[in-house]
């Protein structure tokens, strides 16, 4: 089945449909995910963002993991009109091709209508790759059925140490909460940084969790006298604007640089100076949304210090200028932009 837009435009005053397909031993936690996260979004005038509906293979009752059931009131035929479908995971026995894209199934995924997205939660990545909608693609499952889904698709790109992949129409989520984490960013992709952050306050959650599910893989506990870094993320948070070297990082959680390296990927799943790149951009992009500073001075404040190395290390992240990335999302809050925004990857 092909799948059309890279990333589609919210071009209507509807709400973005978000269609949630729950099958018959869906996990509950899962399944409410997207209703909790796209459906607290709202815009400037406190006005629904996205509209989330939940369908079942027939409509009715749908048997979850748990010693209860859940009623839903649409079937397949909504897929049809989804923006955006989300398929959680769901227990799912040993004759896994049927039940993992049962005919009924595979037959209304035909009907998504281009610039569709797709998304799935844990070992959901199963029913998107059974019907040939990862092969080719980079895409992620939890970490713990990540060798197993390898060797069942070999055409997939599996990557087992990230939250979730995002390939543009068609995403994919590591295990349970990571779950949270793709409709955030989701939502960041859609409506930027401050609507997402929004909804994570809201929400009482991270608006963006750093590093891989890498870290949460079976491992010996360290000792409870081992030192940590997060006072020196939050320390170094608080001065994304000044320069910070990797030795200056080190002397502040009071360990050797080699020592604190090590650490910090183990805490955090990646290197400190990725680390806080990532922070410098999202802090960029929070005060290009909600700021009218120039450029140039997001670019100091941010701690690039240049408006060129701003628009580099933007470019690289997002895919956008600093200027395409403010008309963009001005225009999407409903303020008149100066020029012609671009539609923001992700």
């Amino acid at each position: 089945m092909a799948m059309m837009c890279k990333d589609p435009a919210m071009v209507s005053s509807a709400p973005h449909r978000v269609v949630v397909l729950a099958l018959d031993g869906v996990y509950p936690f899962e399944m409410s995910i997207p209703v909790r996260i796209f459906g607290t979004a709202r815009g400037p005038g406190g006005e629904p963002l996205y509209e989330v509906i939940t369908c079942g293979i027939d409509g009715g009752t749908v048997r979850t993991s748990a010693d209860f059931s859940v009623t839903v009131e649409h079937g397949l035929d909504v897929l049809a009109t989804a923006d955006t479908l989300v398929v959680p995971p769901f227990t799912c026995g040993p004759d896994r091709p049927q039940e993992w894209l049962p005919a009924p199934l595979a037959a209304a995924l035909t009907t998504l209508r281009p610039g569709a997205r797709v998304v799935s939660i844990c070992t959901a990545a199963y029913v998107l790759a059974t019907a040939g909608l990862l092969d080719g693609r980079r895409a992620t499952t939890h970490w713990n059925e990540a060798e197993e889904f390898q060797r069942a698709f070999p055409g997939v790109e599996v990557d087992p140490g990230v939250l979730f992949v995002d390939d543009g129409d068609v995403l994919t989520a590591a295990g349970v909460a990571a779950g949270v984490d793709l409709c955030l960013h989701l939502l960041r992709r859609d409506h930027g940084s401050e609507v997402a952050n929004r909804v994570a306050r809201r929400c009482v959650v991270p608006p963006w969790r750093d590093g891989g599910q890498a870290q949460f893989i079976e491992r010996p506990v360290p000792p409870s006298s081992a030192a940590s870094t997060s006072a020196t993320r939050a320390w170094a948070l608080g001065r994304l604007g000044g320069p910070l070297t990797l030795a200056e990082l080190a002397a502040h959680a009071r360990m050797s640089v080699r020592t604190f390296s090590r650490r910090f990927r183990e805490e955090v799943g990646t290197t400190p100076v990725q680390w806080l790149t990532r922070q410098r951009v999202e802090h960029a992009r929070r005060l290009l949304e909600t700021t009218d500073l120039p450029v140039d001075r997001v670019a100091a404040e941010s701690g690039f210090g240049t408006a060129a190395s701003l628009r580099q290390h933007m470019a690289a992240a997002i895919g956008v200028s600093p200027m395409a990335y403010r008309q963009t999302f001005r225009a999407r809050a409903g303020e008149p932009a100066t020029g012609r925004g671009e539609p923001v990857p992700s």
